[in-house]
């Protein structure tokens, strides 16, 4: 293949190319003039090429922490690889830290915001020098050379020092200076359950650039999304420290790390490097505490799972009990969303709640066995609705909350029909995201799932889009498409784009080629519009030894129908009721196919070859999986 530079050049002198052409044509023989009309048309297909290149980076970072000021000096290498067909000319960091201080667009968002975050409000309002969170940039070059930058709060801009050509690479050098701030959200120090230091989203991140181009958001309170590489980070601590980090120790034997825990030997040593590498990642977290109990359990399916808490009354039982339960998890997931493809996770209590990073979790850790391993399943989930399905947050954060809700619900349901926990499972696990989706419905708050995730009206209404609406959203598709199709779906959803940037129109692409109907009318109405489902039965009586039934569209969303109807006898019937517009049936065992019902039709008739005094009731939505706002309609019962 022609290179990407050789496309960009094609790009560039597409006029002088033309016109070489034509003067070929008045000067050379016919022979010739096909040669370069075939060369032409070659390029310009090879130019034509797809929009979903992705971005490739490696960072190397060496990192010196002191405890006492909760500063820490950063040298940081990134070699980027510039894969789009575009020259760069300027890129952009995240400066997450910056965000803690007084003033901030995150502080000024909480503040005016009508529900602010509990774990916010105005505290950073009141944060005080000490306790703010910074980075400043000391120095940033370009393949030697000093670039300019300017730090607009929580994003670098930076002008380069040469343009990045298509296909080529470059490598960044920065040296900084940061401070912890006092934990308030995601990042900090001193947690309100003793941890020294969380250290999430934390270092200068390089923005995403894809084929919508550059993604700098500020740092207000939701974004996640960056470019798929390699890391190398190395930690400089105290030795009393146990760090936790992403990846794979490099250096457990040298500091005494990863066996038996840091031996008193070690610990006379005034500072310990910790050395971690991951590769195939876009984040990297780590957390550190002088009186981390670390435990380590090999899953069945053969990966490194390490547990970091702080032993107490209200951790102890549960963080030693956790290992088992998730054993059977990564079980679980692996069989029903595709294999987990790295070595290790490591389940970490720090952080102000539960939040997800590559191969590793922050999770509060004081909480009961139901909750501890509740969160824990919904962190590991987001492994894959994240870490390896890497959408972006800032523009779909419904399909990393919602898949992993609906997944995660769903996991937690197989544990108790197997035993695992305690409690009973249900028909429908996702029930509770059902009911949070009528709540949101209900409150006159909601807006569309193609609202930005930082720019929602309401902290409410983003949880119930993100988690509600977008679990619901997956149980809607399956109403659709049946069970078979949609788990074949999901399956070939993440074998498809993993390590890879999906959108919702990619995952709507997957399922539509795995239950052969047409979905781009779903993804319309669900994800762009805030209409709502109602469908009633409307009248069942007797019809010549039969019996009609009629339907009624009471809302302005359209979709298929299962009609169930329970006999005397104690038997069902299931009939489907296609939408015209699907171009097909759902595939389900038991089930007979009725003609199409036409989108703009508001009623739907049938007429049904069983007499009706032999009927018991008429059901529509008795698997609960159609997002029916109105249940009070469904049924007809003599």
């Amino acid at each position: 293949m022609l290179s990407h530079k050789l496309c960009t050049f094609v790009q560039y002198y597409t006029t002088k190319v033309y016109d070489l052409i034509k003067t070929s044509i008045e000067k050379y023989m016919k022979n010739t003039f096909f040669f370069i009309a075939f060369l032409l048309c070659s390029i310009t297909n090879l130019s034509a090429q797809s929009d979903r290149w992705q971005q490739a980076i490696t960072y190397d970072m060496d990192i010196k922490m002191d405890v006492t000021t909760h500063q820490f000096e950063g040298k940081q290498k990134i070699v980027y690889t510039n894969n789009s067909p575009d020259t760069l000319t300027k890129v952009f960091y995240h400066l997450y830290l910056n965000a803690f201080q007084p003033g901030s667009m995150m502080d000024t968002r909480s503040i005016s915001i009508s529900d602010p975050d509990r774990r916010v409000r105005d505290r950073i309002s009141k944060l005080t020098p000490e306790e703010y969170g910074f980075t400043k940039v000391n120095s940033l070059k370009q393949n030697g050379k000093n670039t300019k930058f300017e730090i607009a709060e929580t994003i670098l801009e930076v002008e380069l020092a040469e343009p990045i050509l298509p296909g080529s690479k470059t490598t960044l050098e920065m040296e900084f200076l940061s401070q912890t701030p006092k934990q308030i959200r995601r990042n900090g120090r001193d947690s309100h359950e003793g941890v020294d230091y969380s250290m999430a989203q934390w270092y200068p991140k390089l923005c995403e650039y894809d084929y919508q181009g550059w993604h700098p958001n500020p740092y207000v309170g939701r974004e996640f999304y960056g470019v798929w590489g390699d890391f190398d980070v190395k930690i400089e601590m105290p030795a009393s420290y146990t760090v936790a980090a992403t990846g794979v120790l490099q250096n457990a034997k040298t500091i005494g790390h990863g066996y038996e825990g840091i031996t008193k030997k070690h610990r006379k040593k005034k500072r310990l490097t910790w050395h971690f590498r991951g590769e195939n990642i876009h984040d990297f977290v780590w957390a550190a505490d002088e009186d981390y109990k670390h435990t380590i359990k090999k899953a069945a399916c053969g990966v490194d799972m390490h547990f970091f808490y702080i032993p107490g009354e209200k951790t102890n039982e549960n963080w030693e009990n956790l290992p088992d339960v998730m054993d059977k998890v990564f079980d679980y997931i692996n069989e029903n969303h595709g294999e987990y493809p790295y070595p290790i996770y490591s389940f970490i209590q720090g952080g102000d709640g539960g939040m997800e990073y590559p191969m590793a979790t922050l999770i509060t850790g004081e909480r009961t066995f139901s909750s501890l391993v509740g969160v824990s399943i919904h962190e590991l989930y987001h492994s894959w609705y994240q870490m390896i399905l890497g959408s972006n947050e800032a523009l779909y954060a419904w399909m990393d909350e919602g898949f992993t809700s609906h997944g995660s619900a769903r996991c937690n349901n197989y544990l108790k029909e197997k035993g695992f926990m305690k409690g009973k499972p249900t028909a429908n696990p996702a029930a509770n995201s059902y009911k949070g989706y009528k709540n949101l419905v209900t409150s006159q708050l909601e807006e569309p799932l193609s609202t930005h995730a930082d720019h929602f009206n309401t902290n409410f209404a983003y949880g119930m889009a993100a988690y509600s609406k977008g679990a619901v959203f997956l149980g809607a598709i399956e109403h659709i498409i049946g069970k078979t199709a949609f788990e074949k779906g999901m399956k070939r959803y993440y074998n498809e784009w993993k390590f890879k940037h999906p959108n919702v129109n990619d995952f709507i692409r997957v399922m539509e080629k795995e239950s052969d109907l047409e979905l781009d009318w779903f993804k319309e109405y669900f994800v762009y519009t805030t209409k709502t489902i109602d469908y009633a039965v409307k009248e069942v009586v007797a019809k010549n030894n039969k019996t009609s039934i009629t339907l009624s569209n009471e809302s302005n969303f359209p979709m298929p129908i299962d009609l169930v109807i329970e006999l005397n006898d104690g038997s069902t019937k299931t009939f489907n009721i296609p939408l015209q517009i699907m171009r097909g049936n759902k595939k389900a065992m038991n089930q007979k196919v009725l003609t199409d019902w036409q989108w703009t039709d508001k009623e739907y008739n049938t007429v049904i070859d069983i007499n009706f005094e032999n009927i018991k009731s008429v059901h529509i939505n008795k698997s609960e999986l159609l997002p029916d706002l109105n249940p009070d309609n469904n049924s007809f019962v003599k």
